[in-house]
This record gives C-alpha cells, structure tokens and sequence, in this order.
C-alpha cells in the first residue's frame, strides 16, 4: 500500500525541473487577446528569494520585465505581459530568472510566443496609455 503512495511522488520529481531554490514542474505562455499570458507553477521552494520574468525578441537580447514575489511550495504563478501589443515584433521568447536568497540564479526553459495583434488595437492601445 505504501508503494502505491511513492510511486506518485518519484513521478513527480522526474518531471520537475530543478533551479536554484525551487522545483519548477512546468512554464509556458500564450497569446491573450492584446496581453501575453505566462504562467508557470513549483513543486518544492527552498530559499527562494523571488522570480524575474525576461522578454527577447529575435532581434534583441533578454530583458527583465518583472520581478515575482514567491508563495512558497507547491505554487501556481501567472503573469500577464501588457506592454507586448507596443511593440511591431511579432514573436517574443520569455525565461524566469530564478533568483535564491544566497544570490545564486538559473534560468527556466524559454518559451516562445507568436502574438498577433491588430494594427489597429495596437495604436488604439497607445493612445490609451497616452491618458494613463
């Protein structure tokens, strides 16, 4: 009976990811609307002091974008990425940057999102940042 109990839990460890102060099982985005949604969740959070979210296009390099205050273990994360209906570039690639309390850090997979957005929402969606 114990067995059938452990079985679950090596699972587990075999597909989770491990970084400096936490177990990531899974990260990915997607295209929402005129937003980028990532969203990601851990298993285990040792010492983890936060998450930084960074952004690159093919033709730039990473650049942080947001800085994620952990839950603790077993957490579900999402971000939601705003400022990518600005730009003209249509495929943006995203990593966390995870960040522990000795200030050692790794880096997560990357994931790349194809967003589409309207030229016409995307100058509607400058003007209204304009009045912000």
């Amino acid at each position: 009976m114990k067995f059938r109990f452990l079985l679950p839990t090596l699972i587990l460890l075999t597909i989770a990811t491990i970084y400096a102060g936490a177990f990531l099982e899974y990260f990915h985005g997607r295209s929402e609307g005129e937003d980028i949604r990532l969203e990601w969740k851990t298993g285990e959070e040792v010492n983890l002091q936060n998450f930084k979210v960074e952004r690159k296009t093919p033709q730039s390099s990473y650049v942080e974008i947001a800085t994620i205050v952990p839950k603790g273990s077993n957490s579900y994360y999402t971000f939601l990425d705003q400022s990518a209906y600005k730009t003209t570039d249509m495929i943006f690639v995203y990593r966390l940057k995870i960040v522990d309390t000795n200030g050692q850090s790794s880096y997560s997979n990357e994931v790349t999102v194809s967003h589409s957005v309207s030229g016409v929402k995307r100058t509607w969606g400058s003007i209204k940042a304009m009045f912000r």
